[in-house]
């Protein structure tokens, strides 16, 4: 089977889907890489360094297309709504199309995708388990946008991080907040604490208050209890509005206490819920920072204009996304090494092994024979539910 890793074409995307590094093993499950000229270069892989480790450069996007029987991208038609369009025509059917395809945002687009046949595996839908692990692109991409955060947060501050004793004097250390402790959270953590700042952190979820303080940083414990705080795959869970609104109340003192907020609090399917309003951001003093993780679904801020840095009564708020992107040669080696264990999960012997009975392929197929036919995506979008082969025959 030919595996083709096309060019990224959303605006601004640095990264690529597949590395030279993976082609090897690849070839060992009895699959041919075949990648657009150019497709790894803004993320500082070379068409030569592909050829070197027997992967075959076409410069004709369609002509990749069309010999393709997989196609790996970072940001498929679906997740890239700006120019992902042009793609479709070039599908066919048969052929197998994997990445970020953002599967509760649009019925039409997966749909769309369906009625080209073509077999899709959105990897956002990856389950959260021990064993897939290794396949998690989300988690993967989650991580480096954590760690940009705080540097972007950083670098913005009129402030230095670390405490230091100088023959100036001593300089304090910046006061970070972390809202959100998924795994961007924790990766922004985790930095905040190595770049020397005083570091807090809050989730609705009381079960990350060990992660939190084991990596050095205060737990912030509002008298308020979610209900059912999160969901079988480990995310939080939407609560209602009387929830986060006394959640605000609470916040807004420890918010105002804090040199640098950064918010990463994102449901799945969902807007992301508001945890600073303006009168919050408004509290803040002159000069500080809070970087909203969360903008591309709407912020975690009221004030956050998404892909903007805007500045108000003194506070910068920025809403910037897509932050994987700006570390592209880490987060290429990164989702290419997800992408590749998965095709070792998919693939035998050079032949796609539909296995439905596994869940991390049952829970990331799409689209099957001119059908979406992930059931959670059905459901969410209340679609009929598919008549079982049973049913079919009769």
């Amino acid at each position: 089977m030919i595996v083709g890793v096309p060019r990224e074409t959303f605006p601004g995307e640095r990264r690529v889907a597949l590395v030279p590094a993976v082609i090897p093993t690849l070839a060992k499950a009895g699959l041919e890489v075949v990648v657009e000229a150019g497709a790894g270069a803004e993320a500082g892989y070379l068409d030569a360094d592909y050829a070197a480790k027997g992967g075959k450069i076409i410069p004709d996007r369609a002509e990749l297309f069309r010999v393709a029987d997989i196609v790996t991208q970072v940001l498929c038609y679906g997740s890239n709504d700006r120019t992902g369009k042009a793609d479709v025509p070039l599908f066919h059917p048969g052929q197998v199309l994997m990445g970020f395809l953002r599967p509760l945002g649009s019925a039409e687009t997966i749909q769309e995708i369906a009625s080209k046949g073509v077999t899709s595996f959105s990897i956002e839908l990856m389950p959260r388990t021990t064993r897939a692990q290794s396949m998690d692109a989300l988690s993967s991409m989650a991580t480096i946008s954590g760690y940009k955060a705080v540097l972007i947060a950083a670098d913005t501050l009129q402030k230095m991080f670390p405490m230091l004793t100088t023959a100036a004097g001593t300089i304090t250390p910046a006061r970070v907040l972390i809202l959100g402790v998924g795994v961007a959270g924790l990766q922004a953590i985790a930095t905040a604490r190595r770049l020397g700042a005083v570091t807090s952190a809050y989730d609705l979820r009381p079960a990350v208050k060990e992660q939190v303080q084991s990596l050095g940083a205060r737990f912030v414990e509002l008298p308020i209890e979610a209900k059912d705080a999160q969901d079988a795959r480990g995310y939080a869970t939407q609560q209602d509005e009387a929830f986060y609104r006394r959640q605000r109340e609470l916040l807004g003192k420890v918010i105002a206490e804090h040199d640098v907020v950064i918010t990463a609090a994102v449901i799945p399917g969902k807007k992301s819920p508001v945890l600073v309003t303006k009168e919050m951001a408004e509290g803040m003093a002159p000069g500080s920072i809070l970087v909203d993780l969360a903008a591309e679904r709407g912020g975690n801020c009221e004030l956050t204009q998404p892909g903007e840095k805007i500045v108000h009564n003194g506070v910068t708020i920025i809403g910037w996304f897509n932050l994987a992107s700006t570390v592209p040669y880490h987060a290429s080696q990164m989702y290419a090494k997800n992408l590749t264990t998965f095709l070792q999960l998919l693939v035998k012997e050079g032949k796609l092994q539909l296995n439905t009975k596994d869940d991390i392929i049952r829970d990331t197929l799409l689209t099957h024979g001119g059908e979406v036919v992930n059931a959670r995506l059905r459901e969410f979008f209340s679609m009929p539910a598919l008549a079982t082969k049973e049913e079919a025959q009769k």
